[in-house]
């Protein structure tokens, strides 16, 4: 198996013929993926979008041998010694007209790197807020964090979107900071820079525009991509808003996709985010993304006072 910058290799040479077979595969979220998975005729995957979307078994020979070869060279091609039947270890999805390697299904690694809607909300949430500076006549960010990378979606975005930029794409995993360098690969951009770090520890300097989606649940198995930590899960994105009030340059500002339980009608989250933004001289704008998410995971203890689970955005910038 292949190791380090031939792994890598071998991914990039995969997307690249993967993308010319016009591949395309919207990910769902695990609920619906079960779902759609259970179903009798889905056992077994037929096509390449069964195997490489819906993480389904396949047999020998259903895929052109460039392919297998490519996802065994690259590590990513398991076999069940009881049902002779292959597994691909990873998912590419589409946003845009980009690829992105993430986690197969079921994510349930601790260090499984996710990628499913709640990116590609935080993305257009990071886009949106690139068309108001573009709007409003304001500077373009020249340097940039995606704080808890994970896929690294959204900072891939603004390197697109900003070939000028420096982006450091940051995680505390290192499986999804080497799945990031790949995928920014995969979408030919070279002004990107992987930085292993817990928040900000040993990376240096100020940034015009941190973007972050971080872990917001509570999660039983400690999974790095959805346990938020602290009172229902808000310890990292709190964290978040605390990093940002010492790293934000003069006019920089925080794009924060995250989530907020609400007890008895009270966001215990923006109480203390805004705080922050308070003490700290931020001007800030919040809003409800979504008010009514992830209702099922209310059945829990954890959550046995909470009426919701909001998706939210918090924008924090400091004044020029």
């Amino acid at each position: 198996m292949a190791t380090g910058p031939e792994r890598a290799d071998a991914l990039l040479a995969l997307a690249d013929a993967v993308r010319a077979s016009g591949y395309r595969f919207t990910t769902v979220t695990p609920a619906s993926h079960a779902h759609v998975n259970a179903r009798p005729e889905n056992a077994r995957a037929r096509n390449l979008r069964d195997v490489l979307g819906w993480s389904r078994p396949f047999e020998a020979g259903l895929l052109p041998a460039e392919l297998t070869d490519l996802m065994e060279r690259a590590g990513i091609l398991g076999r069940d010694p009881e049902t002779g039947l292959f597994r691909a270890a990873l998912r590419l999805s589409s946003l845009d007209d980009d690829l992105f390697f993430h986690a197969a299904y079921p994510p349930l690694a601790a260090d499984a790197v996710f990628f499913g809607p709640d990116t590609v909300r935080y993305v257009r949430a990071v886009q949106a807020h690139l068309d108001a500076l573009a709007r409003e006549g304001r500077p373009l960010p020249r340097r940039v964090v995606d704080l808890g990378c994970g896929s690294g979606a959204a900072g891939i975005v603004v390197a697109k979107r900003v070939p000028e930029a420096e982006v450091v794409l940051v995680d505390i995993n290192p499986a999804a900071l080497e799945l990031a360098a790949v995928n920014a690969r995969v979408a030919g951009v070279a002004n990107v820079r992987p930085a292993l770090s817990d928040m900000l520890s040993g990376v240096e300097g100020g940034f015009d525009l941190i973007v972050s989606n971080p872990p917001f649940m509570v999660d039983a198995g400690g999974r790095a991509y959805r346990d938020g930590g602290g009172t229902l899960g808000a310890g990292l994105p709190l964290r978040v808003v605390e990093a940002a009030t010492e790293r934000l340059n003069p006019g920089g500002s925080l794009v924060l996709f995250t989530g907020s339980a609400i007890v008895e009608g009270r966001d215990g989250f923006r109480e203390a985010a805004t705080a922050l933004c308070d003490r700290a001289g931020l001007d800030w704008a919040y809003r409800e993304y979504d008010p009514d998410a992830y209702g099922e995971e209310l059945s829990g203890p954890v959550y046995a006072e909470v009426e919701r689970l909001a998706l939210c955005v918090l924008t924090a910038t400091r004044r020029a």
